[in-house]
């Protein structure tokens, strides 16, 4: 990140608005803006791919799902947050990873400037690649402050996006036990 840059930046955009930068409330705004970008766009400096590198081999081969993983992102088009929660499931071949693992590259995915559709696929593709299970399905719930507080304004809207790959695009059966089970119900 090139803090100065976003520092500068900042303070023409208060100006731009009609604010003084110089004002008590506002003097380290620039300051804690550059900061707080860094932090809720540090994804844009890894792989989240480097987090499914560590592997354990179990003869396991029915589903493993990791629900209700909480993630906060910022809409590339507004640049205003979405938060929310996805939900990743796969079948292992034979390899599993640490569960940790799944909510890292979830992470990794949304501290960047997002789209939830990409997110959503990226998280489902990287898995796929990386660890090379028999399927693949992630589904991201989401609140959009682009949406909810400007615009249309419908607070409390969500949108639901699904990413299948591997035996949860082939099977219904498969598929269906997946979302069954992440909206909490029981087979």
């Amino acid at each position: 990140m090139k803090e100065q840059e976003i520092k500068d930046a900042v303070t023409k955009l208060l100006l731009a608005i009609g604010e003084d930068p110089d004002r008590d409330g506002l003097v380290d705004t620039p300051r804690r803006i550059s900061e707080m970008y860094g932090e809720i766009f540090e994804g844009l400096s890894i792989d989240p791919a480097k987090y499914l590198n560590v592997d354990f081999e179990v003869a396991h081969d029915e589903m493993v799902i990791l629900r209700n993983i909480p993630f906060y992102s910022m809409c590339e088009h507004h640049f205003l947050p979405f938060h929310g929660e996805a939900h990743v499931g796969y079948i292992p071949d034979g390899r599993v990873v640490g569960i940790s693992k799944l909510a890292r590259v979830v992470e990794g995915f949304a501290r960047r400037p997002q789209l939830q559709e990409r997110l959503t696929s990226q998280v489902a593709e990287t898995i796929m690649k990386s660890i090379k299970p028999d399927g693949v399905a992630v589904v991201v719930e989401a609140e959009h402050l682009c949406m909810t507080m400007r615009g249309v304004r419908k607070p409390g809207s969500r949108m639901v996006t699904s990413g299948m790959r591997g035996q949860f695009k082939k099977s219904d059966v498969t598929r269906s036990e997946f979302l069954a089970l992440v909206q909490g119900g029981r087979l």
